[in-house]
């Protein structure tokens, strides 16, 4: 096709689109390069795909593309740190997101429409066929970090009310943490292996180290303030808090295909809870008691 019977405005997301294309085509190939099995090859699939789509574009721009070195290297790390099918399902997600863009083009664009087919039937489909581990222990990752959250919420907060000091709430609840993590995992281990879980010791463990990164996370405020500042460091533990719930739920949306809103928030509304509680029985339990510890 002319380019120049294209307006400004399509041309330009067009070549937008057609560099997108390149640059999942690289991440997809240079993925299934540490993967193996069925993964390699529905990532090798996903690649081929992103090229034809790629194709498509340049037909209208009559431009050759190169993939963004800087944006592929960026990802590619990523995919190490958060899996395979996160990023996969983040990249189809934000083409996929672009609907109204697409159906704007179809007056000029006729292959547009297939394209948008593609993305939102064939890739769909075969995303639902990765298969990485660390997504089959998710329920055993979300019962270490939310326990931890809601059990050490509450204590760091009634800690720190009744001690006022971020050296000694450190400790404890380092010590409430570390004894917590280490009776989860156990349990963990022990309710798996009851059902009849073939892979019972792994899932305690994934239960054990989320528990334990979780509350290394939620401590680490109360050994940067001074010791006479442990309101503040309980308002940043308390942010922590929140930027955990946010990114892990945002993970797990995308992942898992679930409501990121909804699960978010019934997290969130817990810990507020359980805070408030514990911030009066601190508060109680000092009063009555008279302990003032400086």
């Amino acid at each position: 096709m002319n380019t120049s019977q294209l307006s400004t405005t399509s041309y330009n997301i067009i070549l937008r689109m057609q560099q997108q294309e390149m640059d999942s085509s690289a991440i997809y190939t240079r993925i299934a390069q540490r993967t193996i099995g069925n993964n390699q090859k529905i990532l090798l699939q996903l690649a081929y795909d992103e090229t034809k789509h790629a194709a498509v574009w340049a037909s209208y721009t009559s431009k050759s593309l190169k993939p963004n070195r800087l944006r592929v290297f960026w990802i590619s790390l990523l995919t190490q740190l958060l899996g395979f099918t996160f990023m996969v399902k983040y990249l189809e997600k934000g083409e996929t997101n672009d609907i109204a863009i697409y159906t704007k083009l179809e007056s000029e664009v006729p292959a547009a429409a297939q394209i948008l087919s593609d993305e939102v039937e064939h890739e769909k489909i075969l995303m639902r066929m990765l298969d990485e581990e660390r997504l089959k222990y998710v329920g055993a990752m979300v019962l270490g970090m939310n326990d931890a959250l809601v059990e050490l919420t509450g204590a760091l907060a009634g800690f720190t009310f009744a001690m006022q000091n971020t050296r000694i709430v450190a400790l404890a609840g380092l010590i409430t943490g570390i004894s917590a993590t280490l009776s989860m995992t156990a349990s963990s281990y022990l309710s798996s292996k009851a059902d009849g879980n073939a892979d019972a010791l792994k899932s305690s463990l994934y239960t054990g180290v989320m528990y334990l990164v979780t509350v290394a996370l939620m401590v680490t405020p109360y050994f940067i303030f001074p010791n006479d500042m442990a309101i503040p460091a309980l308002g940043c533990m308390f942010a922590i808090v929140v930027s955990i719930i946010f990114a892990f739920n945002f993970y797990i949306s995308v992942a898992k295909d679930l409501s990121f809103k909804q699960r978010f928030t019934e997290m969130l509304v817990l810990c507020i809870i359980v805070t408030g509680v514990s911030f009066a029985i601190g508060s109680i339990f000092k009063s009555v008691l008279g302990i003032n510890i400086g």
